[in-house]
């Protein structure tokens, strides 16, 4: 009888099987934490040998880093999309804010929660947490400065809004994380909380309360 031909396994170009570990290793942060990625796991997430992991992160440690980068990354470019650039500033400000307030996004500020927690102990992890913020918080600033340019905004301290802002962002998804994981005795639930990061910027940048939201 004669024997069936063995499937040919495909080599991957080292580029793509980096980039298909980072993306293993950044879904198991985003859905379980960054405390869960192993060599291993993401090895048995691929149905590989951990070797091979190890080959392109030979310490755990990196790989969570840049598993952290990945995710905070496509992030950004989802809030602040590059096809968008050509709007106005005050309707981009406008779609970033109202995509944060929706809710889509609790898994991402778990992630910064997680993060920002575990940089205490992991150089790397800390390194790369400030490298994100700062890129964050300098794209947000330059679109407050090409607002108050083109006479949109109000504000004499363009990186002093965008933090106003930032710190209210992180701060909300500190509770959002909080309420998914409450019962019903801890769960704070109040219609403030829905637009805060939104009147926080109305009232930094001079614009009605309202403005952003009837931009959409």
């Amino acid at each position: 009888m004669a024997s069936r031909p063995q499937p040919t396994r495909v080599r991957k170009l080292p580029d793509e099987r980096r980039a298909e570990i980072l993306r293993s290793a950044a879904r198991i942060a985003l859905e379980e934490g960054l405390e869960r990625i192993t060599l291993r796991r993401v090895a048995d997430e691929l149905g590989v040998r951990p070797g091979l992991i190890g080959h392109y992160f030979p310490a755990a440690d990196t790989l969570v880093a840049e598993a952290f980068t990945d995710a905070a990354t496509k992030e950004r470019d989802t809030l602040l999309p590059a096809d968008e650039e050509g709007l106005a500033p005050i309707d981009r400000l406008a779609r970033f804010l109202v995509r944060l307030a929706d809710g889509t996004y609790l898994d991402l500020s778990r992630l910064w929660l997680n993060a920002r927690h575990l940089s205490r102990f992991k150089e790397g992890l800390r390194d790369a947490v400030g490298a994100q913020e700062t890129v964050t918080r300098t794209a947000l600033t330059a679109l407050i400065e090409a607002g108050v340019v083109a006479g949109e905004f109000d504000t004499d301290d363009a990186l002093g809004a965008a933090l106003h802002i930032l710190v209210t962002v992180d701060g909300l998804g500190s509770y959002a994380n909080a309420n998914a994981d409450a019962d019903a005795h801890g769960r704070l639930d109040h219609p403030v909380l829905d637009d805060m990061a939104i009147t926080t910027a109305e009232r930094e940048l001079g614009l009605e309360r309202g403005t952003l939201r009837a931009r959409l």
